[in-house]
This record gives structure tokens, C-alpha cells and sequence, in this order.
């Protein structure tokens, strides 16, 4: 394995996109890059072909949950993970250079039921495996109490002595002529996946508690001989005050985070990371980055665009071909949603209500806990069958006009043909681009593919 982890890191980029970034806002340059975090294979494939098509690198995070050395809920290991996305990199046409891969919350998060040396160690091993498989960009978050630890918030100083802890991991772990990695630190993060309630809103970071989270992880980081990984700290995680609910986005305030952003301008090499900015308009994407939020992290909205593109067809696909004798229909809606009824473990502690209510949270809302379920074998043979029932019987134009009005122009635009799939990532592109604009990358027209006139 090492040789295979070794091949794949010295094929995917390196960190010199973010490394760029910095130095532009440390110029004064309303420059950004955003990060897809999200593993669903269809939203990486549109992420990645934007990028080819825009000539743009396309940063792709993994979270501590979602893949490490014991397969988190994708099943994947670090280095599986960063195989499937040179591989994906290829098929889409990009330049595997222009990939660069990530690592997100990278700490003991998984763990958190163990006592503290043992969940450590794991996450040491997961910190490991991340930068051996070719990780350039890494989030040290070791915010969370442990087994073991004392009851309340997890004091700042022991946060930062077991990120420093990972750095140390991170670094004795790098491939062969690799670059070095760059990190991100601080935790001060909105809740992953959205609020479970509606009621309180976001509380933007002080100036003055970001800056004591930048000398307390300098000093953890020079206590254990890292000076250089220090000196590759590229971003420092705060609350903007951005944040979403089930039904409603915390829209983001520049007034309310301005000592935040100004505080920013005078730390040399160190950018803002800002989670939870699904759902922004794109005027207060572009203030994001203006205000030195340089990284925008962005999740749940891109599910939730293919979700509504491929729920969209299976309405289609009802009005269609609902009733004729020779197809056989999908159920997709139906079919996603008894899995969900069956096994609730991803969406049972966010939302409430009646099983109206339930049912309706369960199809539509914005924390997008349906994204777990894709997956799933009888669900993804639903969604296989939906897609050869509108390959096979394409959908007429009132019906594209009706469901998905964005795919439909650009079908009538000869931009896509009426495909099912180019019909989803189309959809799915409508909202990376709203974050390539945001970050100073010019949207160019989808390329054509035997469409339609």
C-alpha cells in the first residue's frame, strides 16, 4: 500500500491554488477558492468538470466522518478516497494537478465516546492516512471533549496541544517529494449539516478570541519543534455568522463581522475558513471573500441541488410515463423514503414534528439529511432505473420547463442535450458557479454534448 499511497499523492496537486489565494488578500484582492464537501460521486463529477471547463483548480474535502482508516459511513480509507478522485479527475477530463484533495474536522471527532489517549491515537492513525494518500490541505479540530475528559467545554489550551499533536502526525507521514501540506486551525464552527432548531442564531467570533486561538496554537505548535508547519498555516476557522436551519439561512452580515474581518488584515499568511455558507445569496458570497473569508465550505446545498434535480424527474418521469403499460416506474421518492423510515440514525435527532411534518422534513429540508440514503442499494437501483426510463423516453420540453426551468433554457440553448444526467449536473453547476463567480473565477458556458437546438 505505501507504494500505491505514494503514486497517488505525486499525482494529485499540490497546495500552491491556496498558498495563492493568501498572498492575493494579503495584496488587497477580493480572492477566494471553495471547498465541495461533499462525497457524493455525481456532485464531485460536476465539481470537477466546472473546473475543467472554467480552467480553475476545485478543492474536494473529505470529513473525519465520512472517510478514515475505518471506512466512516463512505466505507472509503483516506488513500481509497483520493484514488477514486484521481480516477473521477480522469474521467471528467481534468488535469489531476488541478485536484487538489482535503481534509476536513481531522481529529478525534469519531471518537469521541473513547478515553482521550486511545481516540487520539485513532485520530493520529487518521491524520496519518490522510497525508500519506496526498492531502494538501488539512483542518486540525481537536475541539471536542472526550471520554475522559472533564465535564464542559474542552479548555482552548488542551484544543490546541492535540492539534499540534496531528500537525506532528501530519507532518512525519508525507510521501516522498511530496509538497508539504498546508492547515487550517481554529474550531469556532456552525454546527455540520445545519441546526437542529430554528430559534438561536449564529454568534460572530471576536476579534480578540480569533487571535487568541492563532498565539495558543503558535505556542502548541512551537512546543513540540514545529515552527515550519507553522509557517504553512494558511487558515484560521471562525463564525462569520453564517448558518442554516431546517427552513431558513442565516444570511451573512458584513457590518456585524467588520472588527472580524478588519482584526484578519494585519496577520500575515492566515485567511479566514468559513463553514456553513450554503444557502448564501451570491452578493453575500462575494462580501465573504471581500472581507478575507477566503474559503468558502460548501456541503448540504450541493446535495440539496441534485436532490431537487433528480426529484424533479422522478415528477417528471410520473407525468410522463406514469400509467403506460410498458414502463416500469422508479418510486424513487418512495423508495428513499422508506429507507429513511426504516433506518432514521442520520435524520431522527434533527427533526420534529407530526409524521406529516416528518415526512415533509425528511423530502425537502435544507439540512438535506437525505443525503445519507443515496447510497443504499434498493435506492440507488431506483435512481438507475429513473434515469434509463428518461434516457429511454426523453421528457418533453413543457414538462423540463416545468420541473427544472434552468436545464430547460439551456437545453433550448443548445448548451445540454435533453439527458437525464447533463440534466442533474446542469442543475447541480447552477450552484458551484454561484461560488466560482463569489472566489474571481469567470463562468463560462456548459459545454455541449449532442445537444439539442
Amino acid at each position: 500500500m505505501p507504494e500505491e499511497r505514494t503514486a497517488i499523492a505525486v499525482h494529485l496537486g499540490g497546495p500552491s491554488a491556496l498558498v495563492d489565494v493568501v498572498t492575493a488578500q494579503k495584496r488587497g484582492e477580493s480572492r477566494g477558492i471553495w471547498s465541495c464537501c461533499s462525497v457524493h460521486p455525481d456532485v464531485v463529477d460536476t465539481a470537477l468538470r466546472t473546473a475543467r471547463e472554467l480552467d480553475t483548480p476545485v478543492l474536494v474535502e473529505a470529513t473525519s466522518n465520512q472517510v478514515n482508516q475505518e471506512g466512516g459511513y463512505t466505507g472509503a480509507t483516506p488513500a481509497e478516497f483520493a484514488a477514486a478522485l484521481s480516477e473521477a479527475a480522469e474521467a471528467a477530463g481534468l488535469s489531476p494537478s488541478r485536484l487538489l484533495f482535503g481534509g476536513d474536522h481531522l481529529g478525534p471527532h469519531p471518537w469521541q465516546t473513547e478515553p482521550g489517549e486511545r481516540a487520539m491515537a485513532k485520530a493520529r492513525e487518521m491524520v496519518t492516512g490522510y497525508a500519506r494518500a496526498g492531502a494538501v490541505k488539512i483542518h486540525l479540530d481537536a475541539s471536542m471533549r472526550l471520554a475522559d475528559d472533564p465535564p464542559g467545554a474542552l479548555d482552548e489550551q488542551v484544543a490546541a496541544a492535540r492539534a499540534s499533536e496531528l500537525a506532528e502526525a501530519a507532518e512525519g507521514a508525507r510521501p516522498e517529494g511530496a509538497e508539504p501540506p498546508v492547515y487550517v486551525i481554529g474550531t469556532e464552527v456552525p454546527v455540520p449539516g445545519g441546526e437542529a432548531g430554528e430559534d438561536a442564531g449564529p454568534v460572530v467570533t471576536r476579534a480578540e478570541d480569533a487571535a487568541r486561538t492563532i498565539s495558543t496554537t503558535r505556542a502548541a505548535f512551537r512546543a513540540r519543534g514545529l515552527e515550519a508547519a507553522w509557517e504553512r498555516v494558511v487558515g484560521l476557522v471562525v463564525q462569520p455568522g453564517v448558518e442554516f436551519g431546517q427552513w431558513r439561512v442565516h444570511e451573512y452580515d458584513p457590518a456585524e463581522a467588520r472588527a472580524l474581518s478588519t482584526f484578519i488584515e494585519d496577520v500575515p499568511g492566515i485567511v479566514y475558513e468559513a463553514h456553513s455558507t450554503d444557502y448564501q445569496k451570491s452578493e453575500a458570497l462575494r462580501a465573504l471573500v471581500r472581507d478575507h473569508f477566503a474559503i468558502l465550505k460548501v456541503g448540504p446545498a450541493l446535495t440539496f441541488s441534485w436532490r431537487e434535480a433528480v426529484l424533479a424527474l422522478a415528477a417528471i418521469e410520473q407525468e410522463w410515463l406514469g400509467g403506460r403499460a410498458d414502463v416500469t416506474l422508479s418510486r424513487l421518492p418512495e423508495t428513499v423514503d422508506e429507507v429513511m423510515r426504516r433506518d432514521p440514525v442520520y435524520w431522527q435527532s434533527y427533526y420534529r414534528g407530526d409524521e406529516a411534518e416528518l415526512r415533509f422534513a425528511r423530502r425537502f429540508s435544507l439540512s438535506d439529511r437525505i443525503r445519507y440514503y443515496w447510497p443504499r442499494p434498493e435506492v440507488k437501483a431506483a435512481l438507475t432505473r429513473l434515469m434509463a426510463n428518461l434516457e429511454a423516453h426523453p421528457a418533453p420540453l413543457p414538462l423540463l420547463s416545468q420541473h427544472l426551468p434552468g436545464p430547460h433554457r439551456a437545453v433550448r440553448e443548445g448548451r445540454i442535450a435533453r439527458n437525464p444526467r447533463e440534466l442533474v449536473r446542469f442543475h447541480v453547476r447552477e450552484t458551484i458557479e454561484c461560488y466560482t463567480r463569489a472566489c474571481g473565477a469567470q463562468a463560462g458556458p456548459m459545454e455541449s454534448n449532442g445537444a439539442e437546438q
